[in-house]
């Protein structure tokens, strides 16, 4: 089975940091591409960072030049890098990959189960 384990949420101070990392766990042939998502209390997902496979970084002018995607080969993990975090940064986060599993022909999106990230003022 493949699946998607998030982990490094949790307090933060306004303008402090934190790393979020999504294993992908479980045998894949590839990963196709990667994203964050949030998801604010009474508000909709939203798109924070994403990256394709032979293309660039997408950032929203909310997080640009303050979250950082990247990716791990060796160790199958996504990350996402926050710095200078805001209190409407608080959200619970997701990590979402489009994967082929080992041996498949075939493409699937995964989420991770979520993880909270609570910043104060």
């Amino acid at each position: 089975q493949v699946q998607l384990v998030e982990s490094g949420g949790g307090l933060a101070q306004a303008g402090g940091s934190l790393r979020l990392s999504c294993v992908v766990s479980g045998s894949i042939s590839r990963i196709n591409a990667v994203a964050w998502y949030r998801q604010a209390p009474a508000s909709q997902r939203e798109l924070v960072a994403s990256f394709t496979s032979g293309g660039s970084a997408y950032y929203p002018d909310s997080v640009k030049a303050r979250f950082t995607i990247s990716m791990d080969n060796a160790k199958n993990t996504i990350y996402l890098q926050m710095k200078s975090l805001k209190p409407e940064d608080t959200a619970v986060y997701y990590c979402n990959a489009n994967i082929r599993p080992q041996y498949s022909t075939f493409d699937y999106t995964l989420w991770g189960q979520g993880t909270q990230v609570t910043v104060s003022s």
